[in-house]
């Protein structure tokens, strides 16, 4: 979406539609955490939980332009489904947790339905308000009463970190589709594929195995408010850095060799120091491994935006300082290779 309006408003839809749709994303995590599937009735439910967000995904191209009435009532039944599956738990305190926490949920969905059906400045507005509503409600409830699988939480999140690493990748070959298959083309797709595979690596590089013994460590009370924090707030940024690498991978595509738009090249170095933040967050969150040479790394990825408007896009892409954290690298050493366009390495670690 925003790679075909790289404007101010383009970017501030993103991150209006993203917020409220990672909350309830995050929300069914919770509740498949501690409502398993089993029941016919649990499953009928969850599948139309599926079918609202297939609605809902079917609005975001429009959602400002038409779609937001269709957009704000998906949103509604994705919310009350959630509240519905919890209900069907028998554990008393889950109960108390969710009716809770469902409230809540429900003014959101209303804020987004209202702003969809009167449109216009309004409906900016009005998404706001709910983005802000939503993501200040952890700090309003208490929490303690959800119960936090640790192994199942933790891989419901990689996987959407991990296909929607994947997306980023598919966008390039829709684009590609009836492209003249040179050396542009060539060039901006493997740029593309090693820098997905910096992200991969960055992320799942053992913090998936270290966020799951802090959560399984961290005593029952504490968990939910961890899991908000490093799953919920801090996978914003994590998430977000993705989406806005792969607009400016798409726009790209083709035109490896000409220069990027500002708010595109802008889009590209910001998204790999969005994501690095979101990391080092995720990681101090739940007290993993360093996190230093991540932040570095991520500053010095603003300062590949001139290539991508004075020189290329593919430049840019080759510059970008993203694979050093994943590679292990000391910070200093690796951020100035990367920096400088280094292609070499003292240690060369294995895909695993």
């Amino acid at each position: 979406m925003f790679a075909n309006h790289a404007t101010a408003r383009g970017l501030l839809q993103v991150v209006l539609m993203f917020g409220v749709i990672w909350w309830m994303y995050g929300g069914y995590a919770w509740l498949t955490n501690a409502v398993a599937p089993d029941r016919p009735l649990r499953r009928l439910l969850l599948m139309g939980g599926m079918a609202a967000f297939l609605v809902l995904a079917l609005a975001i191209p429009r959602a400002f332009s038409g779609s937001g009435v269709a957009f704000g009532l998906a949103y509604l039944a994705v919310v009350c489904v959630h509240a519905g599956l919890f209900a069907s738990t028998a554990s008393e305190h889950i109960v108390r947790a969710v009716l809770g926490i469902s409230r809540f949920n429900l003014v959101t969905a209303l804020l987004v339905l209202v702003g969809g059906i009167v449109g216009a400045t309004a409906e900016y507005l009005l998404w706001a308000a709910a983005l802000l509503f939503a993501w200040t409600t952890p700090k309003l409830i208490d929490d303690s009463g959800f119960e936090i699988a640790p192994a199942h939480f933790v891989e419901r999140h990689g996987l959407v970190v991990i296909i929607t690493i994947g997306e980023s990748i598919v966008a390039i070959g829709v684009v590609a589709a009836g492209l003249p298959v040179n050396l542009a083309l060539v060039g901006v797709a493997l740029l593309g594929l090693a820098l997905s595979a910096c992200l991969w690596w960055t992320y799942f590089g053992g913090d998936e195995e270290r966020a799951e013994r802090a959560l399984s460590a961290a005593p029952r009370e504490q968990r939910p408010r961890l899991a908000v924090n490093a799953f919920g707030y801090w996978h914003l940024p994590i998430l977000f850095g993705v989406l806005a690498i792969a607009a400016a991978e798409k726009r790209a595509t083709g035109h490896g060799f000409a220069h990027l738009r500002a708010p595109l090249a802008a889009a590209l170095a910001g998204g790999v120091a969005v994501f690095l933040l979101g990391d080092v967050l995720f990681r101090r969150s739940l007290g993993i491994g360093r996190a230093r040479g991540r932040a570095i790394v991520a500053v010095l990825a603003l300062a590949t935006v001139p290539l991508g408007t004075e020189i290329s896009a593919a430049a840019q892409m080759a510059r970008t300082p993203c694979c050093a954290p994943g590679a292990g690298l000391p910070a200093s050493r690796a951020a100035a290779r990367c920096a400088l366009g280094s292609t070499r390495s003292r240690r060369t670690p294995a895909w695993t």
